[in-house]
């Protein structure tokens, strides 16, 4: 058995990771390469300006105030997703009412509601996003004139036109668009978890915040550490650009209070013509990235548990 493994092993890996590496390696290459020089993206002549560009961006008021958006994102988004997350799947699996036969047992129509969480993720960032510019109007959106029904029509903000409102609109959008992903990840995940052990902790006097902490978030940790990273990846990445570009003032506005790094990347590449030094604004992002993923993994690092 031992003949050929080798041979039989890169020959199972070699095509996935040729693919890998031209589709994903070396376009990083390229765009480290691309950092050093002043190229337009338009043009096929550019020159070597060495870390011209890294000292511009040190220098770039908009860079640092978009990475500061970002990073805010990128911690703020994991907590609020997956606490909500965490909160409705134990629920739907564990928070309900006692049946006959049964100690413990989800709310009653937990499988509606799980098709209900879910929905978010049948439409695509952009439809979401449309339809929340559509409910932040000041004039004729959703949201106002539900305040307006309940006699609260004093109190109507501008939403997306108020620099100190408008992030948080784009939060709560990437919230709504991605809680329901995650509730029916730790719902399968819940489910596979015996039933046994919740039993015997509610035998033992536990309650259900107890057994929370004690048994699901444990043994569920492994998962939710995963979906941190990927939701840190998302709140820094495409996601976040796809609704700042849409909702938006400017888009990024007002004032710069929405803009965030991918935003600064795609405007400085295909608005003002500087792909080079947008390329280096997508190493630091690259950088950001990376720090955000391991410091998340060296944080989560706790002894595997089994059942």
């Amino acid at each position: 058995m031992q003949h050929g493994k080798y041979r039989f092993i890169v020959g199972f890996l070699v095509v996935p990771l040729a693919m890998y590496t031209i589709f994903v390696i070396w376009p990083f290459i390229q765009s480290i390469y691309y950092s050093f020089t002043d190229w337009t993206g338009l043009s096929p002549d550019f020159k070597m300006v060495g870390f011209g560009n890294y000292s511009r961006l040190l220098d770039d008021d908009t860079f640092w105030k978009s990475l500061q958006h970002s990073v805010l994102l990128a911690l703020l988004l994991p907590v609020v997703v997956l606490g909500l997350a965490l909160f409705f799947s134990f629920m739907l699996n564990v928070g309900g009412r006692r049946k006959k036969g049964a100690a413990i047992a989800g709310v009653r129509g937990s499988g509606f509601y799980k098709i209900v969480y879910f929905f978010p993720q049948v439409l695509s960032i952009a439809i979401v996003a449309l339809l929340f510019q559509f409910a932040y109007n000041p004039n004729s959106g959703l949201i106002n004139s539900a305040l307006g029904g309940v006699g609260l029509g004093s109190v109507q903000p501008e939403w997306l036109g108020d620099p100190d409102l408008a992030l948080w609109c784009v939060m709560a959008v990437l919230v709504w668009s991605q809680v329901g992903f995650f509730v029916v990840l730790f719902s399968a995940g819940m489910a596979s978890i015996p039933k046994d052990f919740y039993e015997a902790a509610l035998l033992d006097g536990a309650s259900r915040i107890t057994t929370f902490f004690r048994i699901t978030l444990p043994l569920l940790w492994d998962t939710v550490q995963s979906g941190w990273v990927y939701m840190g990846i998302l709140a820094l990445g495409a996601e976040s650009f796809a609704v700042v570009q849409i909702i938006t003032v400017g888009p990024g506005g007002p004032d710069g209070s929405t803009s965030v790094l991918t935003l600064l990347v795609y405007q400085k590449a295909f608005r003002d013509g500087q792909a080079g030094y947008a390329t280096t604004i997508g190493v630091a992002l690259l950088i950001v990235t990376l720090i955000f993923s391991a410091v998340v993994m060296r944080l989560g690092r706790r002894e595997r548990l089994e059942f």
